[in-house]
């Protein structure tokens, strides 16, 4: 795990990556009413950038608060939010059944989190994708300090052109744990899944979707949905819908689907986010839910700012960070709402012939 603190890479002198920080917030019209079919797809087409503007600057913020697993989970009364984390990957190598032995494929893999606790638990093979050159460095050096170099392995590349990379019939199984969101097009991730998926294989994800309850006619629904876009690096949110009917176009069966925010939990999956000391579930806990409370958020947005100016983080980085802070409002009201899941569980297989 990290050790939750910002640090200064050496890397920052590379000059596209500070590009791409200091230009991630063109991407978007911060007044929604201003937002044109054109905007949207400057950034479908320009996924890469996005995600890439978005992660070099946000990465390190993730590790501050989130330590190395960048992705929500349910809680259960009184758990830690490391137990919860843990049980979220854990939860879904179980239904996919993951075992020993299969070679398996992470789609968007962050620095390797999810990896390293799935390949712990299944005893299975994993090799983590990522297009993102920052993350894969730290990726590779947390994998090496744990011990599991022979068991997980991480490559460079673009997860709409998986075929090309691995080629057909490669994987036993493939997971994505709230990374397909950033595709141009869920038909066409989901479709080179399917491509590196051997005969029989099984594919799980964990999606980001607006709900059925989501109407983008409805102009306090947009503007959600668009705080989520800007503050999570999202080219275009999408309806469950959407997802659902890409797996099945593409070929998948699916197995098992099921919206794990719309369990009925007393502690709710975006508590974390809402910076409330006293919802902590334990001490330790206490520290990152203050992260997220105004004074938190004062300190550090403070401490990144001076980075910034000093030159240990790229320009840009502020920036990035304020345009968390508008995630996390939205991803809160998309939760209280129950306009937005961060955790649409579908379990698919692959045709046998």
């Amino acid at each position: 795990m990290s050790n939750g603190t910002v640090t200064a890479p050496n890397h920052y002198a590379d000059g596209r990556q500070e590009s791409r920080v200091e230009n991630y917030t063109k991407f978007w019209q911060k007044d929604v009413s201003k937002e044109s079919e054109a905007d949207n797809q400057a950034r479908l087409d320009s996924y890469t950038d996005v995600i890439n503007g978005y992660y070099d600057g946000a990465t390190e913020l993730y590790e501050y608060g989130w330590a190395d697993s960048f992705h929500f989970s349910r809680f259960f009364k009184g758990e830690a939010f490391a137990a919860s984390l843990a049980r979220h990957e854990h939860y879904l190598a179980s239904q996919m059944v993951l075992r020993p032995g299969m070679r398996v494929l992470d789609v968007g893999c962050g620095v390797g989190g999810p990896a390293r606790a799935i390949a712990r638990f299944s005893d299975a093979h994993v090799t983590g994708l990522n297009n993102n050159d920052f993350q894969l460095q730290r990726a590779r050096k947390y994998t090496k300090q744990a011990g599991l170099a022979h068991q997980v392995d991480f490559v460079k590349g673009d997860f709409m052109k998986l075929s090309e990379q691995f080629g057909p019939n490669s994987f036993d199984a493939v997971y994505a744990i709230e990374a397909t969101v950033h595709a141009p097009s869920f038909e066409g991730v989901y479709g080179e899944i399917m491509k590196v998926l051997k005969p029989g294989g099984v594919f799980g994800v964990y999606e980001w979707v607006m709900t059925d309850e989501w109407d983008p006619s409805i102009p306090s629904h947009k503007a959600l949905a668009h705080g989520i876009e800007l503050g999570n690096g999202i080219p275009e949110m999408r309806p469950i819908s959407n997802a659902r009917e890409a797996l099945k176009k593409v070929g998948f069966t699916i197995e098992h689907e099921e919206d794990l925010a719309d369990r009925p939990d007393e502690v709710r999956w975006y508590y974390p986010l809402e910076g409330d000391i006293w919802k902590a579930q334990t001490a330790w806990d206490y520290f990152t839910v203050w992260r997220m409370s105004w004074s938190g958020k004062l300190v550090s947005h403070t401490a990144i700012r001076v980075m910034e100016m000093v030159g240990m983080v790229p320009k840009g980085t502020y920036e990035v960070g304020e345009s968390l802070k508008v995630a996390a409002d939205a991803l809160v009201r998309g939760g209280q709402t129950k306009l937005f899941t961060p955790m649409y569980l579908c379990v698919c297989r692959k045709p046998a012939n």
